[in-house]
């Protein structure tokens, strides 16, 4: 089958814009055949690169702003989504901000759709990032999933979580065949212009090869019209440059299927892939079975959800 990975823009901080650029994608990786396409991190509504970028306390109304702009994952933009996916038969991982439904709490969250429209699940990322946590709060483990879907057993992970060797393994315990990985442009932001790239590279292919599964890269282009928001939101934004950018697909046994991609032109990264090729490589390195010495080292998983409140209600009556 074909999975894809879209080195897409948002159009930036307009939420319901981006869905309907996301849907347009979406409808043409149908038409060339692709059964999986994977956006970036947050792509809807886009990553609020000012937060690395100014003082905190200058960026409280637009954080707030950012927060507004967020989508609930009943809302209309993954609406759009689910029925781009239907429509095109076409299984979609979105990066998005999410907005807990009926609260203001956000997420970094990757949506899973399968191709007939359904919501499959919803992944909060476990640990913002730096100064992400001014934006986002915390995952807990009833979103570290792998769920059957018509492309095969699809897991994600945003960012920096791929740092989380823990949370990688419980990917792994699942039986991943395609883990989404979900990145937002990091090589122009000032001190990564000469790591980022490598260190995409490095955790995806270490992913790749120690869970034994084809692993999806989605990263997004820094635009022009987002440092031209920045600038005349914040001033000056030297901290941060145009282009960047790193989408690729990866071998169960590491090695680079399909690009990468970097810098400003969109399009979609895309690779021939056959889920069989996971068996062939657990033949060798079964990092959940033969080659996991349970009796050595074990993972404690906690996948409970972790409401806020905890309703006991009283089993006596009067």
């Amino acid at each position: 089958m074909k999975v894809a990975a879209a080195h897409v823009s948002p159009v930036f901080m307009k939420p319901m814009e981006s869905a309907e650029k996301a849907a347009e994608w979406i409808r043409r990786a149908g038409a060339d055949g692709i059964d999986l396409i994977v956006f970036p991190e947050v792509y809807l509504p886009g990553f609020p690169y000012w937060i690395n970028n100014y003082p905190p306390l200058h960026q409280v109304a637009m954080n707030r702003r950012y927060q507004d702009a967020s989508v609930e994952v009943n809302g209309p933009e993954i609406a759009c989504i689910r029925a781009a996916a239907r429509d095109a038969g076409v299984v979609v991982v979105m990066g998005a901000s999410e907005r807990a439904e009926g609260g203001r709490t956000c997420f970094n969250s990757a949506i899973l759709i399968d191709k007939d429209g359904e919501l499959v699940g919803v992944h909060r990322k476990l640990k913002p990032t730096y100064a992400e946590r001014y934006i986002w709060g915390q995952g807990d483990g009833s979103g570290l999933w792998v769920k059957p879907t018509a492309a095969g057993r699809v897991g994600a992970l945003c960012c920096w979580e791929h740092t989380m060797n823990l949370a990688r393994q419980a990917i792994a315990e699942q039986q991943v065949q395609i883990h989404a990985a979900l990145w937002p442009g990091l090589s122009t932001m000032a001190g990564f212009e000469a790591v980022a790239d490598i260190q995409i590279d490095a955790m995806m292919r270490n992913h790749a090869l120690t869970a034994q599964c084809f692993v999806v890269c989605a990263s997004s282009p820094v635009t022009q019209e987002i440092m031209d928001f920045l600038q005349q939101e914040f001033g000056s934004a030297d901290m941060l440059a145009v282009g960047a950018g790193y989408s690729a697909v990866f071998h169960p046994f590491a090695a680079a299927v399909a690009g990468p991609k970097k810098g400003l032109e969109e399009g979609l990264v895309v690779a021939e892939i056959d889920l069989d090729d996971c068996s062939d490589a657990k033949m060798w390195l079964d990092g959940s079975g033969h080659y996991s010495r349970p009796d050595v080292l074990a993972l404690l998983f906690d996948r409970r959800p972790k409401p806020t409140m905890v309703e006991v209600r009283d089993q006596f009556k009067d």
